[in-house]
Order: C-alpha cells, then sequence, then structure tokens
C-alpha cells in the first residue's frame, strides 16, 4: 500500500521593512507586528494536521514564521539552507517602478537576460535546490505531513517546474500571498496533486513586505 504524504511550502509572513528595499538574504529582517499575527494564524489552521516535521528557511522571517506550527505540534525546528530566499544584484536597493535602482545605467548589465534571471540565481537553480529540500522533507514526514517555511520566489518557482510550465514569468502574477501554503500531494516519492490555501488571506505579490 502506498503511502500519502504531504510537503506543505508556506511563505513567510509579513516583514517589517520601512524603507522598501529588496532585503533578499540580509540580516535584520524580521516579521511585522501583521507578519507574527499571519504565523499564528497558520499554526492555527494547521493546528489539526498530522504534521511531524517543520524545516524552515535561515533567515530569520522563515524561523519566526515556523515558530507557531512548532510550539503547536511540539516539535522541533530544522533549518535547511536551500530553503532561502533567491539571491539577487539588487540587495539592499529600492527597486520599485520610479527608484533609482533601475534607472541607473551602471545597473543596466545586469537586467539584459530576464530569462535566466541575470540579476540573480538562475530559476533553474532555485527550482532544483527546492525540489530536493521538498524530498528530503518528503523522506523525513513520510506518511504523515511536513512544513517547510521559504519564501515567495522560490516556492513559485518550484511551482511552475513542477507544473511543467515556463521559469521565467511575470512578478506580479504569483500566487504566493503573505503567509499561503502551497501544499505538494505525495503517493509514496510521487507527486499526485498541488493544493493552494491564503489562511491569513490575501496579498499583492509587490508588497514591500514580501
Amino acid at each position: 500500500m502506498s503511502k500519502r504524504t504531504v510537503v506543505h511550502l508556506l511563505r513567510h509572513g509579513e516583514v517589517h521593512n520601512p524603507t522598501g528595499i529588496l532585503y533578499g538574504r540580509l540580516d535584520g529582517f524580521k516579521l511585522s507586528e501583521l507578519g507574527q499575527r499571519q504565523a499564528l494564524t497558520v499554526a492555527e489552521h494547521l493546528a489539526g494536521n498530522d504534521v511531524t516535521h517543520v524545516v524552515a528557511s535561515p533567515l530569520e522571517r522563515a524561523q519566526q514564521t515556523a515558530r507557531p506550527i512548532v510550539d503547536s505540534h511540539q516539535l522541533d525546528l530544522a533549518t535547511d539552507e536551500q530553503l532561502i530566499e533567491a539571491d539577487n544584484v539588487f540587495e539592499g536597493l529600492r527597486v520599485s517602478i520610479g527608484d533609482g535602482a533601475l534607472r541607473s545605467p551602471r545597473h543596466w548589465p545586469h537586467m539584459h537576460n530576464p530569462f535566466l534571471p541575470s540579476w540573480g540565481e538562475p530559476y533553474l537553480q532555485i527550482a532544483r535546490r527546492m525540489l530536493g529540500a521538498v524530498y528530503r522533507a518528503r523522506a523525513a514526514a513520510e506518511g504523515h505531513e511536513a512544513v517547510c517555511v521559504s519564501h515567495q520566489l522560490p516556492i513559485w518557482t518550484l511551482r511552475r517546474f513542477l507544473e511543467g510550465k515556463r521559469l521565467w514569468h511575470d512578478p506580479r502574477r504569483r500566487q504566493c500571498s503573505l503567509a499561503s501554503l502551497t501544499s505538494l500531494m505525495f503517493d509514496d516519492e510521487s507527486l499526485v496533486a498541488i493544493r493552494y490555501r491564503e489562511p491569513a488571506g490575501a496579498s499583492s505579490p509587490k508588497v514591500t513586505g514580501a
């Protein structure tokens, strides 16, 4: 008889980012008060689930988002470096439309290939490392459920990879709200379904707390 295992990819909650920079992998960016409430909401949503393994990106906002789930299920929190945010050369800068970073000619060489993308970690590399993290979590929770806390771009890239879609995309169209769950259902090691939920409500892909 096959074993059904579910791996939930949880995006972290809202981050306190008053200057609106692209913080990426920078230290010091924690959940906002809203983000903390979102983490609690997701923990309440999963309280009755058969979660036996929780693992998070090493970044503080992901670790904070994982903590209420760990506490409610009385588990230890694991860390997987492969769940980390994507690398990006614009880290620490404002990159919204009309801001200086993307208007400066010195940054234009980084924008020559949006299909890779040339400004950061290649999409295929992101998908492969995320897939490895998912299968490690699946093995750790075999026959039960695992929660992997990660970030918007890695989660969305992996989902597109698994759905057989092109990896380059319009960031404004990502279906990966703050504190959302992208759940992967496995029969043994075979992926059989993908489910998406927003227990903390919808949010725009363009919010600065992403």
